[in-house]
């Protein structure tokens, strides 16, 4: 068994290794952020480099686990004394980094306006503020956006994305084609027609009016403004798209599925996995995660719960109850409920197992972690926790 698990956490890190961004996804709720935390510190402790982990609003709780006070938009580094804390030495550098929409979508149109009077006439317009947060699956695109800037500037050895929750995983994967076709599609034409048509402006007129009586003063004009200056950024936006569609597809990428072994998220981790290899894209590793222990589907584990019930009025419970200075009668009301709910977790660990064995045919790496016993606190629980990925 030892050295089956070493074998498979030798693969794990070949993985790493071999690879230059890892995007981790999968449906919401699984885990997917500190998965993403913990594949980074094992990186950075046992194959070195720079590493950078880019988050999407992690919780306060993974900041403070990595030892620092806030995560932003602009990466900050992981101090040593952090590593020091849980003991271990780091080979390399640990960066982590937060997806900020707002901030994000500033730096893109600074990267793309053509000239300084678009880029601060968007800026500055209304309705730009207003959309930047919610605009065409912005985190989705944003993240895209942001792997693509941080894999270009060549500071990081590996890059570890932990993608955006989202009703649907693939989303991420479509963000770049889906701005593609906005910059063709008719609503962008309908909002800049006013703008680019004398004719237009003229017989729309009536209607801005009345909408600007309901909505506001140049409620819509503003809105066709905004749109009019965006598109003056076409070139630059679908140009980067491209590219971005490129480094998905790139060898140096690959992806790793992060799901629970429940029934809805290992349904979705399944078609992602499909869908991964249908498009062409490096499906590293499926990550299992919050798994019940493997023994509780033995049947010594299921005859030793009903051996239990039956002692748990005899001499055990008096044993018991005299070491916790309590009475027999509570301890053995205690030891039966557990003795009875055993067949229920048991249930529940076989129907985990099915899964798993299901998820194991889609990828040639599947590895799983654990339910821990308490929330990750410090580097030296997210290094156990990634311990944990375990055949």
């Amino acid at each position: 068994m030892a050295r089956r698990r070493l074998q498979l956490q030798t693969d794990l890190d070949a993985l790493l290794a071999s690879k230059e961004m890892v995007l981790v996804c999968g449906s919401g709720g699984v885990g997917k952020t500190t998965v993403a935390a913990a594949m980074a510190v094992a990186a950075v402790t046992q194959i070195g480099g720079r590493v950078l982990v880019l988050t999407v609003d992690p919780a306060r709780r993974l900041a403070d686990a990595l030892g620092v006070g806030h995560i932003g938009n602009e990466a900050t580094r992981v101090p040593d004394s952090a590593f020091a804390a849980a003991g271990v030495q780091p080979r390399g550098e640990l960066w982590a980094a937060m997806l900020d929409t707002k901030a994000g979508w500033d730096d893109l149109i600074r990267l793309h306006a053509p000239d300084e009077q678009v880029r601060e006439a968007v800026l500055a317009n209304s309705t730009y503020h207003n959309l930047a947060s919610r605009f065409v699956q912005s985190h989705d695109y944003l993240a895209m956006e942001r792997l693509h800037e941080l894999h270009s500037s060549g500071e990081y050895d590996l890059i570890i994305v932990d993608t955006p929750p989202s009703r649907n995983a693939l989303d991420i994967l479509d963000a770049p084609r889906q701005m593609k076709e906005f910059f063709r599609s008719w609503l962008l034409r309908w909002l800049t027609a006013p703008y680019r048509s004398r004719f237009f402006s003229m017989a729309s007129k009536p209607f801005y009016q009345i909408a600007d009586r309901i909505l506001g003063s140049r409620f819509l004009e503003d809105i066709a403004e905004f749109f009019m200056l965006f598109q003056a950024m076409e070139k630059g936006f679908v140009e980067h798209a491209n590219e971005v569609e490129a480094l998905l597809a790139d060898p140096r990428t690959t992806f790793v599925v992060v799901s629970t072994l429940e029934a809805a998220p290992s349904y979705e981790a399944a078609y992602l996995a499909r869908e991964l290899v249908r498009r062409e894209h490096h499906l590293g590793a499926i990550i299992a995660n919050r798994v019940l222990p493997a023994s509780m589907t033995a049947k010594a584990s299921a005859t030793s719960a009903r051996k239990l019930v039956k002692a748990a009025r005899g001499d055990l419970a008096e044993q018991i109850a005299e070491q916790l200075d309590t009475q027999p009668e509570i301890v053995g009301d205690v030891l039966t409920e557990i003795g009875t709910r055993f067949h229920d977790v048991a249930v529940v660990a076989t129907r985990e197992a099915e899964r798993r064995a299901e998820l194991s045919e889609l990828c040639q790496l599947l590895v799983a972690a654990p339910v821990l016993d308490r929330d990750v606190n410090d580097i030296a629980d997210l290094l156990e926790l990634a311990a944990h990925f375990t055949p």
